[in-house]
């Protein structure tokens, strides 16, 4: 025998969700997803990344290169010999500049080293006759319990000339990946970005190559800032070494000028050399001197030129620049530091380009279509 149904409340209310709450709910999930998606191609990214770091770095140095070959071509010089002619000069140029730099210094190495010995020895004497009262002995005994308390022994030299050889090894391979990519990028880089393009449906292909267009745009207005950049350090620092009398001021700019391009390492390894030099030759005044204009021209760099000059090439807040690389050198270290201002550049460009709807109305696009 079936049991009666049970009669339905006339006014029962409904559960209405807040408009509010069902707003921050759908785009909370889309925000988990996108937040996903980004983490898993960062992920992809680190552990390919000696794949991705030496690609990366082809790509800035095409676009240091671009300008040249597109020169080459636009006087009718055939694909190959532009291409060609573009990557001697770009390597002629950069290796002329490391010898200038290298073979300056072997050649006044000798009286470096002579003069280094001189101040180490005048040193160790103004400790003798200071007024803190150390003996030779003492000053024998912190170098030997130097040398414990930092394990220096034969255990530790093999395992750091085999880290060595590992982290040479690991170069050399990038280097020839970055190198092979960067030829062809200058060849054929167009005709790469068009057959990627062509991997998305049809009717998204517009977006999509328009979009990388105005990307490599700005990649190339961030070359020629970073080299504008490179060049106030290196006639900055350079400057200063020449107006204090130091030896080689031409090399210590030069350095300056080619480490202005490797963030952290480069600047801090090329400072070091300049105060250094005014250490050995012009005693510890010169070189705090030397030192404080080494830290007022990066201050200017970074606080000055890297965000206003560089926000203004790349149409990025100086806020945002400053963050990015902070973020960048967090998550990736110095590769982090280097290709922040590039990525965040880019991926700004093509948002803009993409949300404005700009491919529509693109000559640059409605001619490779």
């Amino acid at each position: 025998m079936l049991s009666p149904r049970r009669p339905r409340a006339a006014n029962k209310p409904r559960v209405m969700v807040p408009i509010g709450l069902e707003r921050a709910t759908a785009w909370s999930w889309r925000f988990l997803l996108i937040a996903a998606a980004l983490a898993v191609g960062v992920f992809l990214i680190i552990q390919l990344s000696f794949v991705v770091v030496p690609l990366l770095i082809a790509v800035l140095l095409a676009a240091l290169a671009a300008p040249l070959a597109l020169g080459l071509r636009a006087l009718k010089f055939p694909g190959w010999l532009a291409t060609l002619t573009t990557v001697i000069a770009f390597f002629a140029v950069i290796g002329g500049l490391f010898w200038l730099v290298i073979g300056a210094v072997v050649q006044g190495w000798e009286p470096l080293r002579a003069r280094t010995i001189l101040a180490y020895e005048d040193f160790v004497q103004y400790l003798l006759d200071s007024p803190l009262q150390v003996s030779e002995q003492q000053l024998t005994g912190w170098f030997q319990d130097f040398i414990v308390e930092a394990e220096i022994d034969s255990g530790w030299v093999v395992s750091g000339a085999l880290s060595v050889s590992s982290s040479v090894g690991s170069w050399l391979v990038g280097a020839g990946i970055a190198i092979f990519a960067l030829i062809f990028f200058i060849h054929d880089g167009k005709r790469i970005w068009e057959y990627l393009v062509g991997w998305f449906p049809q009717a998204a292909q517009p977006a999509i190559l328009g979009s990388g267009l105005a990307g490599w745009s700005t990649l190339l207005s961030y070359v020629k800032v970073q080299i504008f950049v490179a060049f106030v350090d290196a006639v900055g620092i350079g400057l200063g070494a020449f107006l204090l009398g130091l030896p080689l001021v031409a090399p210590i700019a030069i350095a300056v000028f080619l480490g202005a391009f490797v963030p952290i390492v480069g600047a801090t390894v090329a400072a070091a050399l300049a105060v250094l030099i005014a250490l050995v030759y012009e005693g510890p005044v010169i070189a705090l001197v030397m030192l404080i204009i080494v830290l007022v021209v990066q201050q200017i760099e970074g606080q000055i030129l890297q965000p206003l000059v560089m926000g203004a090439a790349v149409r990025i807040h100086p806020l945002a620049i400053v963050i990015a690389v902070a973020a960048g050198g967090y998550l990736a270290g110095i590769a982090g530091v280097l290709f922040a201002v590039p990525v965040v550049a880019f991926v700004n460009v093509v948002v803009s380009y993409l949300a404005r709807g700009s491919w529509r109305s693109d000559p640059n696009v409605q001619s490779l279509l």
